[in-house]
């Protein structure tokens, strides 16, 4: 399995590598994100980026998935009470945030664990949520991910060729998870987590960890969907970032 992530970093880096601040209108609309963060390196040699994330989304919904994560639409800032706040709207966030408050001993993290999407769990727990402390948290996550992290992304089309325990998706992760020369750093934020299986894996997720690595066809599926971005989206000197 490790020669596969191994292989599986190498041929990624063939890709642009996406910054913050970057254009959404200039990601595909279909596809899996690959993220990187500052300060963790794979375990194969030298100090190259290790894969923290892999995700994907539902038809059509790539670009407003990775806006979720980054905060693109700030004015999403401007909750209250009888909002659901921005870390609902992505597991990434939450988990960055779980770490957070962990690390710091706060008992908010309690409520940070509700998920307010809903009107009905948004009055069940009006009187527990502090605004301005999650807007607090909110607004550290954020910087976190814009300052520390960046993606490469890969187009698949095929919802059923990217998702679900038979996607793409699942075994990408299941490769890198279950990689037994990748490791964390003495100082990666995941570490913080009350999550066990995001401290045991080294990645910012829980679904499809110990799922099993790629095989044959889904390596070729790979291969292809690396050639249809490369052809698309350009060389990795192309960064999608504005100005």
């Amino acid at each position: 399995m490790s020669q596969t992530c191994k292989a599986l970093h190498e041929k990624l880096e063939t890709l642009p590598l996406v910054r913050w601040p970057f254009d959404v209108s200039a990601l595909p609309r279909n596809g899996i994100y690959f993220l990187y963060e500052i300060g963790e390196t794979w375990g194969h040699g030298g100090s190259r980026p290790r894969i923290v994330r892999i995700g994907t989304h539902k038809d059509g919904n790539f670009r407003s998935r990775v806006s979720e994560h980054f905060l693109v639409d700030e004015k999403k800032m401007d909750f209250d009470a009888t909002k659901s706040p921005p870390h609902d709207r992505s597991i990434f966030r939450k988990n960055i945030g779980r770490a957070l408050l962990n690390r710091a001993n706060d008992p908010y993290l309690a409520v940070w664990e509700k998920d307010f999407t809903t009107r009905a769990s948004r009055e069940a727990g009006f009187k527990l949520r502090d605004i301005e402390k999650e807007r607090s948290v909110e607004a550290e996550v954020t910087r976190i991910l814009r300052e520390n992290f960046s993606f490469r992304f890969i187009v698949v089309d095929n919802q059923t060729q990217r998702m679900g325990t038979d996607g793409l998706e699942a075994s990408l992760i299941g490769t890198v998870a279950g990689c037994n020369e990748c490791r964390v750093s003495p100082t990666w934020l995941g570490l913080s987590s009350p999550v066990q299986k995001i401290r045991e894996s080294g990645m910012w997720l829980v679904q499809h960890a110990g799922a099993p690595p790629m095989n044959d066809a889904d390596e070729r599926l790979f291969t292809d969907a690396l050639a249809s971005t490369r052809i698309q989206f350009g060389p990795p000197a192309l960064v999608h970032e504005t100005a």
